[in-house]
Order: structure tokens, then sequence, then C-alpha cells
């Protein structure tokens, strides 16, 4: 279900023979997805609800923790927890999460969380997975995007991770002489063909959860360290309702999707 009128292309010759449709819903699941996040749980909170769907639906999923949680303390969190502890329990939980999702393999990046910036060093380890696992589609956050509503500012570490992520995505993963060294390490340039920004204030494609919104809170609730008593199942909902309410779906996950090649 799509309506496919295109807006004109402007200022940027090299893509203008793509056009870009508008209000699509449920595209074809990707042979191959990738999910690039600052942080474990993001996936889960953001893009679950999609995963599930499409992991049944044959796509290859890698899934890329950039950081591994060390920050993320809380009301919840125990007096005597340490930062290293703190990782020890995250990455098992994100592993479990990715699990329940069907994410085929997750990448650990182990940068500092809390204090993550877009450096050449993370995009060129974030080129390097790229090229490796060769998505058709990233998925990432929207790291134009400051504030949600009048209640919560975006976290620095989400802005920086979906900056850097789409740097890594074009120009370096598939132009040759952006890190060099990565062709003697076997890797040659590999052209990602979409990428979905979720969180997006633009949204143009959604995906209908109604059927895997369950797995999406199943998969959150692998995070125990972070949530604690609390039940996020009516969060879950509210936002899955919101979300597709412009496209008169009652749960949905929203991108702005870009769409650099045609395949």
């Amino acid at each position: 279900m799509a309506d496919t009128s295109e807006t004109p292309a402007v200022g940027v010759p090299e893509r203008s023979q793509f056009g870009e449709p508008r209000h699509v819903i449920d595209p074809p699941a990707p042979l191959r997805a990738m999910t690039i996040q600052a942080h474990p749980d993001d996936q889960e909170f953001t893009v679950g609800g999609t995963l599930a769907k499409w992991a049944p639906a044959g796509t290859h999923i890698v899934t890329v923790c950039i950081t591994s949680g060390g920050a993320g303390s809380n009301k919840y969190t125990p007096a005597d927890m340490t930062s290293a502890k703190l990782v020890a329990m995250r990455e098992p939980e994100q592993l479990a999460a990715c699990k329940v999702l069907g994410v085929a393999e997750t990448v650990f990046l182990r940068y500092p969380d809390g204090a993550l910036q877009h450096t050449l060093e993370l995009r060129r380890d974030l080129t390097r997975i790229i090229r490796r696992y060769k998505p058709e589609v990233v998925i990432t956050g929207d790291p134009t995007v400051r504030f949600y509503g009048s209640s919560y500012l975006n976290h620095p570490d989400h802005r920086a991770a979906a900056d850097v992520a789409l740097d890594a995505v074009f120009p370096s993963a598939g132009t040759r002489f952006v890190f060099e060294e990565l062709l003697a390490e076997g890797l040659p340039p590999h052209e990602v063909q979409q990428v979905w920004l979720h969180g997006s204030q633009q949204p143009d494609t959604w995906i209908d959860i109604s059927g895997t919104l369950g797995t999406k809170l199943a998969a959150l609730q692998q995070h125990t360290s972070q949530l604690g008593e609390w039940d996020p199942s009516s969060m879950l909902a509210t936002w899955a309702a919101e979300q597709g309410a412009a496209v008169s779906l009652t749960a949905a996950e929203s991108f702005r999707r870009m769409i650099l090649s045609e395949g």
C-alpha cells in the first residue's frame, strides 16, 4: 500500500535520478539489514517491531551497539553498582533481546557510554562493519532531532551515533579511497541501498507492527538492569498508536527513508 508520487529532485545531481515516494506502508523486507545504535535497548525501544517482522520474512539482521551501556544508571540501579558490572549485565541483555527479535549477529564496539563523539576512528569502525556485512538497509536514528516535544532532550550519544553512522554509509562505505587500509583487510567498497531513520519528525515510511508489538515488548523486557519494576507495555502501545495514526494503522513504527540506489 503506497502513494508513489515523487518530489522533485533538487540540488544533488548524482542522486537526482531517484525520486522519494511518500507515505509508503510495509515495503518489502530487505535481504540484509543492519541497525546501528548507541546503547543496549535503543534498538528495542525504537525499531524492535520492524525487526521482529523482518526476521521471519528472511532478513539477515546485524545489530551494532556502539557502546555497552556502562553509564546506564537510573533510579532502579543498586547503590553498589559499577560501570564495569553494568556492562557485564547489559551485553548479555542485548544478546537476549536480539534472540527474541530474530537478529542473526550482534556486534559490540565498546566505545564509552555517555561520552560518544563523532570521530574518524568510529567512522572507520562502522565503515569496516558495513563493508563486511554488506547490508542493503541501514537503520539508525535521525541526528537532526534535538528535541522530542517539550519533555525529552535527545541524548547526545543518540545524535552522535546516528550522525557517524550516516557518514559511514555515505561516503565512506562506498568510496574506494576513503579508509584505504580497509582494502588491505579484504573489504572493498559496498553501497548501502537505503537508510531508514527512526525518530524522524519527517516520516514517509511506516511498518505495521500490530502483529509484532508483543515481540517488541518481550525483547525490551530482556533489559532488566534498566527497567527494574517498570512495565513499559503501555508506553510502547501509545508510541505505536501515535506513529500509526498518520496512516490509519493501530500500531506502527515510522521512518524517514533515504533511497540511495535502486539496487
